[in-house]
């Protein structure tokens, strides 16, 4: 059982990390002037995204997408009090609610900003 919710934490943080990477290339290229040197790579991490139709339907919607109905499946076997008390005793249900998490607030921003446009 354990192992099972490891695997499933694993790969939800390998399928998450893409547009966690994204997500922090953009703030961090807001932070500072593009001059500087974290913003300029964060603007080369955000300009290779854009230019490639693909990542934006792979990498920022079909894969956390995946991480929110996986991690929503695993979190929904137990009652939300076994849920909870998982969380506390088990790391790896911690790193499935929390992937599970990042993975709906990045589908928030990735649609309002597609409705924006």
């Amino acid at each position: 059982m354990h192992t099972g919710k490891r695997a499933i934490a694993t790969t939800e943080l390998l399928l998450i990390l893409p547009a966690t990477l994204f997500m922090t290339a953009l703030v961090v290229r807001m932070l500072q002037p593009l001059r500087n040197e974290p913003a300029r790579t964060a603007e080369r991490i955000v300009m290779w995204y854009a230019e490639r139709q693909w990542t934006l339907w792979i990498l920022l919607i079909a894969l956390p997408l995946a991480v929110l109905v996986t991690g929503c499946a695993a979190l929904m076997r137990n009652n939300a009090r076994e849920t909870l008390a998982a969380i506390r005793v088990q790391p790896a249900t911690l790193f499935i609610a929390a992937a599970t998490l990042a993975a709906g607030v990045f589908l928030v921003i990735v649609v309002l900003h597609m409705l924006a446009n």
